[in-house]
């Protein structure tokens, strides 16, 4: 008589494959997290600056940041730029607010929607001067 050999995965195979993927998966997802999140912050201060460029070249030809040489005026609805990332779901959204008229002076804001709400870094702002803030360490925020 002969035995017939079995053929397959033992429940301890199976259950020990089942952790070591579950610990991968502990380990990978916080990074990822921490990567998109600063993709999105890198997305953000790049629109920041660029929108603070289209204010400075309106500034060069019409001497005000709040109207443009057409004498149309400039709000956060007229900015280029509103949101972060340009397409797709908003991750910050971009508002602009002018000096005293005439507006010599402006500060951009992003401000953190969906899943960005809770990053540490909070509202990002960019100055007329070209100071950046942010709701968490400017250093850290802005530097990396």
């Amino acid at each position: 008589m002969q035995r017939a050999t079995s053929q397959g995965f033992t429940l301890i195979e199976l259950m020990i494959t089942v952790a070591v993927i579950g610990i991968l998966a502990a380990v990978a997802y916080p990074s990822y997290t921490q990567y998109v999140q600063r993709s999105n912050r890198a997305a953000v201060k790049a629109i920041l600056l660029e929108d603070a460029q289209f204010l400075e070249r309106n500034f060069t030809t019409a001497n005000r940041y709040d109207r443009t040489s057409a004498d149309v005026e400039i709000t956060s609805a007229t900015l280029p730029k509103r949101q972060s990332p340009e397409s797709g779901a908003a991750k910050y959204n971009i508002t602009v607010e002018m000096g005293t008229a005439p507006a010599q002076t402006f500060t951009l804001s992003a401000t953190p929607t969906g899943s960005m709400t809770s990053d540490a870094c909070g509202t990002y702002t960019l100055s007329y001067t070209g100071v950046q803030g942010s709701g968490g360490s400017v250093a850290e925020c802005w530097g990396k």
